[in-house]
């Protein structure tokens, strides 16, 4: 029996998907912890009775610094290192020091973004692992961005300096020991790394909490949408959602759609026959009765859809999101509307076309299908086993 410590940011799309590799690992037999900024996050995704060592830091829509909804591309991605990513490395590291010496782990288990975790293992001479929750890294995302590319550089080994082993040279974004990523290089494209220890796994689709839905409310002989820009966009969506209730509700005798609004921004109107405007679903169990998937190429959004089959219209609006976008793309599965432009005509035009040209779909099984052999958290769980008892 072995012990993994999952180190992960307080963001729901980087734990979902840690969630169903812990639970795999649980159920081996192993002993799983959890270090996170955000405990209350972690049990609520994972299980009341998961334990989960507090680790101080910045969480989102508390004490932590508010990005201005508006910022995009290269100042957007600034703003998250300097005033969130690198300060919560700082804060976490106590509280992850304090894990590792407690709970004893054989393998550290850190999420790409959770910094801490691969430079306290560094430092304490203990096996970690990577954690990719999203493939933008990995597609060449800074080619056309040398000086934030530098920047990033400079920031990581000043923080190596304070948190890790300064002798070392392993980027903390991916171990050298083992990569996990939760996609596939049909998804990822020619530029997905390759090598021993990188391996890929496709989605991990864990068991979420039970959530209500008025299943009834779907309806025979019309194709069915769902619209969602995720958990961290609330604040920047209300012409999106706008635009695409005025597209689905012109379309209201062929699509019904699911449209989430967590953030209540849409004015209240009556009806709902054809659009269903709620603040949150239960997306995994909704998307095997979806035909279509209107969304911020968030990772874990596009990688569910596709894990279905289901071929997408892609508005990314920052971070990561534009270059998952063009994965998408790339791969024929879905296409890229500009999120702080698009009509509601040309939104429809581009939902028109994936759901009824065969090629988008055609694209979107052949996604479906290198996701599913890959693996996913059984997969992930099992390399995880092999690198702790290598280690020992």
């Amino acid at each position: 029996m072995s012990g993994f410590l999952f180190v992960v940011p307080p963001l729901t799309g980087h734990i979902n998907p840690a969630v169903g590799v812990a639970d795999r690992l649980a159920a081996r037999g192993h002993r799983v912890a959890w270090a996170c900024a955000d405990p209350g996050l972690v049990h609520r995704l994972a299980g009341s009775g998961a334990p989960v060592f507090g680790c101080a830091g910045p969480v989102p829509g508390g004490a932590g610094v508010e990005r201005p909804p508006d910022l995009r591309g290269a100042e957007a991605l600034k703003f998250l290192w300097e005033w969130y990513l690198l300060p919560l490395a700082d804060a976490m590291a106590p509280g992850v020091r304090g894990a590792v010496e407690e709970f004893r782990p054989d393998v550290v288990v850190a999420d790409q973004q959770a910094f801490a975790g691969a430079l306290v293992a560094e430092r304490l001479g203990l096996p970690w692992a990577t954690s990719a929750t999203t493939s933008a890294e990995f597609s060449g995302a800074y080619d056309g961005l040398p000086k934030v590319a530098e920047w990033l550089r400079q920031r990581l080994a000043e923080l190596r300096d304070r948190l890790g082993d300064p002798s070392a040279t392993a980027d903390p974004r991916s171990s050298p020991h083992l990569l996990l990523v939760f996609s596939s290089p049909e998804l990822v494209g020619p530029q997905a790394p390759s090598a021993p220890h990188v391996h890929y796994v496709g989605p991990s689709l864990a068991g979420r909490p039970d959530q209500p839905f008025p299943w009834e409310w779907l309806s025979p002989g019309r194709a069915k949408v769902l619209v969602t820009l995720g958990t961290a966009n609330a604040d920047a969506g209300g012409r999106f959602l706008t635009a695409c209730r005025e597209a689905l509700r012109e379309r209201a005798d062929r699509v019904q759609a699911v449209l989430v609004d967590p953030g209540g921004v849409l004015p209240a109107e009556e009806g709902g026959k054809d659009v269903l405007v709620l603040p949150s679903v239960p997306q995994l169990a909704l998307l095997e009765r979806m035909d279509a998937v209107i969304c911020h190429a968030g990772h874990n959004t596009v990688c569910e859809a596709l894990w279905h089959g289901v071929p997408l219209v892609v508005a990314p609006i920052r971070d990561d999101q534009p270059v998952i976008a063009a994965q998408v793309v790339d791969a024929g599965a879905g296409l890229r509307v500009k999120f702080g432009r698009v009509t509601a005509d040309r939104l429809g035009t581009a939902l028109d076309t994936v759901l009824h040209d065969p090629a988008h779909r055609a694209a979107a099984a052949r996604v479906r299908t290198a996701f599913r052999a890959a693996g996913g958290a059984p997969a992930a769980a099992a390399h995880l086993e092999r690198l702790a008892t290598e280690s020992r």
